[in-house]
């Protein structure tokens, strides 16, 4: 029974980041300056991860230095400036949908780079999902004209981000996930810096709402959103991470009907219950429960996940397969970041 409640408690801190995430197209629409995606993602993620690294006052050693610039140029850096892109260019439904392809995305990269197929339930829980987004989308219809690059870029992003996920996951980092999430934002902001100097110039000069939305951009959408998302990462596995991450557009429509009045029928009600079933299904705990309802005495095999080692000697074990988590999830990285406090 405590297990299920830490893997309830780890799926609900997962799901936040996602549905913070959800705010980013409008926020860059309607404050941010125009046509500077550069800009706004060096702005979003360097200071944040500087103030982060200045308060943990950990570096990292030995192949962690380029490993942490792989996965900050993958994460972060090439993540948010495509991710910039597609907002200026796309309406804010397509740019979900885009978005809600990442479960299937990362099912293929993990494949590709750990050799794990990915369970039945958790494919089609990620196509189930995709499809409940695509009616969200469709019934509220595209509010600009379909652009090639920013559809281009969408999509890019994702690819970049799932390899990203993966590789995070397959070199089981042995500091905690406020540590690596510092690493990752200054190496992510690091790599854009000199791109957006030569590809925009200098930077813009920004209004009071713009400040404020760089500032929540980066300490919210950024330090606290992807803390989250690596400890949901370590613990759950890639596929049903990624899987969480389709609340996102279902949290965007929620917050346009309770703001903004939008429209909410049938449709929209059938979209969201296909949306939170495919999250709900990829979840241990609630194949457990499936399976206890059954009698069986085994727990689902496919799916699991190792938490995030807090040893090297522990590191052989995490990848692989993500059916060896077991009991062991209840070491949350969380207990075990790197900052000066929880050290």
């Amino acid at each position: 029974m405590e297990g299920n409640r830490r893997g309830w408690g780890t799926i609900a801190l997962t799901a936040l980041p996602a549905a913070i995430w959800g705010s980013t197209y409008a926020v860059t629409q309607e404050w941010l300056p125009p046509d500077r995606p550069l800009f706004a993602a060096t702005a979003r993620a360097l200071p944040v991860g500087l103030l982060m690294l200045l308060w943990l006052r950990r570096l990292p050693r030995r192949d962690w230095w380029w490993r942490s610039l792989v996965l900050g140029a993958l994460n972060i850096g090439f993540f948010y400036a495509l991710l910039f892109v597609a907002a200026y260019r796309l309406p804010s439904g397509l740019g979900a949908t885009l978005v809600a392809t990442a479960p299937v995305m990362t099912m293929g990269v993990t494949w590709l780079l750990l050799s794990q197929r990915p369970a039945r339930v958790s494919s089609a829980a990620g196509l189930v999902g995709l499809v409940g987004v695509g009616m969200l989308v469709l019934q509220n219809g595209l509010d600009k004209p379909l652009d090639p690059i920013g559809l281009g870029a969408g999509f890019l992003a994702v690819v970049l981000s799932s390899f990203g996920f993966v590789l995070t996951r397959a070199w089981a980092p042995s500091d905690g996930v406020v540590t690596m999430t510092a690493w990752q934002l200054v190496a992510g902001g690091l790599v854009l810096l000199p791109i957006g100097l030569v590809v925009e110039g200098a930077p813009p000069a920004l209004d009071l709402p713009a400040v404020v939305a760089l500032v929540y951009l980066g300490l919210v959408g950024s330090g606290l959103a992807y803390v989250l998302w690596f400890h949901g990462l370590a613990v759950l596995g890639p596929t049903s991470a990624s899987i969480i991450g389709l609340v996102n557009p279902v949290v965007g429509v929620l917050l346009g009907v309770v703001l903004l009045g939008e429209h909410f029928g049938p449709v929209h009600l059938v979209a969201m219950a296909l949306v939170v079933a495919s999250v709900l299904a990829a979840q241990e705990p609630v194949r457990r429960a499936v399976a206890a309802r059954r009698g069986s005495t085994r727990t689902p095999s496919a799916g699991k996940a190792v938490p995030w080692p807090t040893t090297r000697s522990a590191r052989s074990t995490s990848s692989s397969s993500d059916s060896d988590r077991g009991a062991n999830t209840s070491r949350a990285p969380l207990q075990s970041v790197g900052s000066r406090s929880w050290e």
